[in-house]
């Protein structure tokens, strides 16, 4: 059984929060089960945009998987927000988290 989407963003907002690194809930989606996406600012302009993995990656030992929503390391942050619009518009229960760090570090479980 997957952990609620609720309960995995507080402990992941709390994660960074560890790191002095500083994290928002952009917006609240399903609490049980709403897709999870978190953007990473680096405050240089550059941004990286991190949806659910495919469930063909899911495993055992890890709460939820993540993968880039994005071909290159990092994009404009322009074009992440952009993408952010699409998403919305397709699952409008969906979470967003916003991470601003200019090291560019995520915390996530990654494929």
């Amino acid at each position: 059984m997957r952990l609620r989407s609720d309960i995995w963003v507080a402990a992941y907002l709390r994660r960074c929060a560890s790191a002095d690194v500083a994290a928002y809930l952009r917006r609240r989606g399903a609490a049980e089960a709403g897709a999870i996406f978190i953007k990473i600012d680096r405050l240089d302009g550059s941004a990286a945009l991190f949806a659910p993995a495919p469930q063909s990656e899911a495993r055992e030992d890890v709460a939820r998987l993540f993968s880039r929503a994005h071909r290159d390391d990092w994009i404009d942050d322009a074009a992440a927000e952009a993408r952010l619009v699409k998403e919305i518009a397709f699952d409008p229960d969906l979470w967003i988290v916003e991470v601003e760090d200019r090291a560019g570090r995520n915390f996530l479980d990654l494929v």
